[in-house]
């Protein structure tokens, strides 16, 4: 299961298309909404929010609520559009003010100029602004939908905001979902919420953008997903590329990695046990339900880091493309904290990634096979 996503930031719509879906997955467009929303919310959002409303539109591959094997279709309609008609006019002449001339320390501008030999930042600015991620969450909603016929869940939320971070959760996996949405900063610790807000507000005063981390976990997975066999398809590697494909992420940590390359050996490996209904497990889970390219069949725990948002409205030093004399960054409406809608970003990403590693092992035509396949596959690694 793939997607693909076409459109601009302040173009007419977004597109997603999602291909290799199994026929009979339940899709509930209410749910894709429902994190749509979730995409839209946190406290730090800028302006865009208050004009967008998103909703998603499925075009194709969904009939009377269940997927019938062919791609799905979604759209995501951009309100702004209207205010941008002008600006983003498929044909024409762009006037001078269309143009941006003044590439964004820390965004796509400049390296984008140059790789297409464009005079216009706003060329790149549109396609890689983070405005795209909307159709990604519309689209991760078809793999969530498949994970939920195979008993998975996918959740996420944020562990800190600039130098302000709760206290690390014995199991992020664990932690109480609706503790996270509860909080505007999808964070389940009430105080380090508070702190966050405080931190977000000082940053805006000062005109400054903030970054942060964030977990994204899954449970309910069985083991032997992935492979140990082929580079490319260890699920460990798979994960990663997913999460750094977020605009702004910069590090992803999977289980403990950073504090278990401190220590030694017999306080990093995870002891196995066996019994329960389960009959393997392991005794904790520094590993992150990973290893070796494969899950293990504990939840899997994925922490992101995200790097402040580039454009500043006290705006860093840059070069006039068209004069090559330095003057200040562009600027435009933006957000002054999205980590909380990176995390839910990034619980699409990880949804196409496990997705991806059941159709494989599984195969892909419709759910009640694959629920069948999984089922013999449980039973035969059972105690």
């Amino acid at each position: 299961m793939r997607y693909t996503t076409s459109g601009e930031s302040h173009g007419r719509a977004l597109t997603a298309i999602v291909t290799g879906v199994p026929a009979g997955i339940a899709l509930d467009q209410a749910r894709i909404d429902a994190d749509l929303a979730r995409r839209q919310s946190g406290y730090g959002r800028g302006g865009r929010m208050a004009i967008e409303t998103d909703r998603a539109l499925i075009l194709s591959g969904v009939r009377f609520g269940s997927t019938i094997g062919s791609p799905v279709t979604l759209t995501v309609a951009n309100r702004d559009w209207d205010n941008w008609t002008d600006v983003m006019a498929v044909s024409g002449e762009p006037t001078a003010t269309a143009r941006v001339t003044a590439p964004r320390p820390g965004h796509a501008d400049l390296a984008g100029i140059q790789k297409t030999d464009s005079a216009d930042c706003r060329d790149i600015l549109e396609r890689a602004s983070a405005r795209e991620t909307a159709a990604r969450v519309a689209a991760g909603g078809v793999a969530r939908a498949f994970l939920a016929e195979v008993g998975v869940t996918v959740a996420s939320f944020v562990a800190s905001v600039g130098d302000v971070a709760m206290e690390a959760p014995a199991d992020p996996s664990a932690v109480d979902p609706e503790l996270v949405e509860a909080s505007e900063m999808r964070c389940p610790d009430a105080v380090a919420t508070e702190r966050m807000k405080r931190a977000i507000d000082a940053a805006r005063a000062d005109g400054e953008s903030l970054g942060g981390t964030f977990y994204v976990t899954a449970r309910g997975l069985v083991p032997g997903l992935g492979t140990y066999a082929e580079a490319s398809r260890r699920l460990d590697a798979r994960i990663a590329a997913a999460m750094l494909s977020i605009p702004a992420i910069k590090g992803v940590e999977i289980g403990s990695a950073f504090e278990s390359a401190t220590l030694p050996g017999s306080r990093v490996h995870d002891e196995i046990a066996w019994g329960g209904p389960r009959g393997y497990y392991r005794t904790t889970n520094r590993a992150g339900g990973l290893e070796g390219g494969m899950t293990t069949g504990e939840p899997v725990v994925v922490r992101a880091a995200m790097k402040p948002i580039p454009t500043l409205m006290r705006p860093l030093a840059s070069v006039d493309i068209d004069s090559h004399e330095t003057i200040d960054a562009s600027k435009e409406r933006s957000d002054v904290c999205a980590v909380p809608a990176a995390a839910v970003v990034a619980e699409a990403e990880l949804a196409f990634a496990l997705a991806g590693a059941y159709l494989e092992k599984f195969g892909g035509d419709c759910v009640s096979d694959i629920v069948a396949a999984v089922a013999a596959y449980e039973a035969r690694i059972a105690p």
